[in-house]
């Protein structure tokens, strides 16, 4: 067992993940609910993640109630399961706790897609404007922004800006341009996108839709317009899961990564979740890069209390002044 932890720590890096075989006859619920009582540890994850893990996670949410969490928990060991940037907003916020990511491979598209070099020098063309990032970003573009924020507050956080300060959105072009219908604000976009919610079919949600007329459509607001123009509901992840809960439709086609499908059905045993189709040929649409964590890599990181996430402390105090204005505004707002 020494060597073949020795090794996996070796490639580590290479591989994001402790390569290492589990015995399949270990009961692994029971050995992690094990390891965070020994360790003091709490599991956060997101909605995304698959079912197993879902289940054995101390909280579960979107990426505003994680970060809340995270800033509040007094466990010594945050695990979390999610992508890299959740983990580094974890790691932001308690930089006194030990910060797990099962695998470091779980990136976001979204979050790759604004480079905080080339962001830099799209900023200075835009000396005037604040610049509002959604959470789905690098610590570097964190450190590039005046207020963060989340599907969630993202409303709120933008009607807390003065009207005649301009506004700098970034990253997700998607969710900036469903924001300015919303509040009314000439924002400029940075141009990103989530690749799991911009390939949605819109065709195919139509015919789904004729399938199951009586169906609603809900949808996340990082949807291109053409489909959330279709939608009865858009909302946060989170937005979509209370919906679900207190409207009386027995139907839903649910636009947006899968993984929520498993806590709608938890809170709605009686309703039925369609997830909405992609323009690929897969039959549902799943983030690779949220699957990449597994209750084997959830086990092992626990277990061995790798891979951490680390930071540079000039880096962690710059991407944390944005969000503690995000959690100040959230608060006031009651959210």
């Amino acid at each position: 067992m020494f060597m073949a932890l020795k090794e996996a720590k070796k490639n580590l890096q290479k591989k994001g993940f402790l390569d290492m075989e589990v015995d399949v006859k270990l009961d692994l619920f029971a050995e992690i609910d094990r390891l965070k009582k020994e360790k003091n540890a709490i599991i956060l994850a997101h909605y995304y993640q698959e079912p197993d893990i879902q289940d054995v996670a101390d909280y579960v949410g979107d990426s505003l109630g994680l970060s809340q969490q995270a800033a509040k928990t007094d466990a010594d060991i945050i695990v979390f399961a999610g992508v890299h940037f959740m983990a580094e907003t974890a790691k932001i916020l308690s930089p006194q706790k030990k910060v797990l990511l099962p695998d470091l491979k779980a990136g976001c598209s979204l979050a790759d897609s604004a480079p905080p070099d080339l962001f830099a020098k799209f900023r200075e063309k835009y000396p005037d404007h604040i610049v509002i990032s959604y959470i789905n970003c690098s610590a570097g573009i964190k450190a590039l922004s005046d207020i963060i924020c989340t599907s969630s507050n993202a409303e709120k956080i933008i009607e807390s800006v003065p009207r005649d300060q301009p506004i700098i959105f970034a990253p997700d072009r998607n969710l900036g341009s469903y924001l300015i219908k919303k509040t009314g604000r000439d924002m400029v976009l940075w141009n990103g996108a989530c690749m799991v919610h911009e390939i949605f079919s819109l065709e195919k949600i139509t015919k789904l839709k004729v399938r199951h007329p009586n169906a609603k459509i809900i949808a996340h607001p990082e949807c291109e317009a053409a489909v959330l123009a279709v939608a009865d509901f858009i909302g946060s992840t989170t937005g979509l899961l209370k919906y679900t809960q207190r409207d009386s439709a027995q139907e839903y086609i649910v636009v947006t990564e899968t993984g929520i499908l498993h806590q709608m059905q938890k809170e709605n045993p009686g309703k039925t979740f369609i997830p909405a189709p992609p323009n690929n040929a897969c039959a549902c649409n799943d983030c690779p890069h949220m699957k990449l964590n597994t209750l084997e890599k959830l086990y092992l990181c626990m277990e061995y209390e790798e891979p951490e996430i680390t930071m540079e402390e000039n880096l962690r105090i710059a991407a944390k002044k944005p969000i503690d204005r995000m959690l100040d505004i959230s608060a006031k707002a009651g959210l």
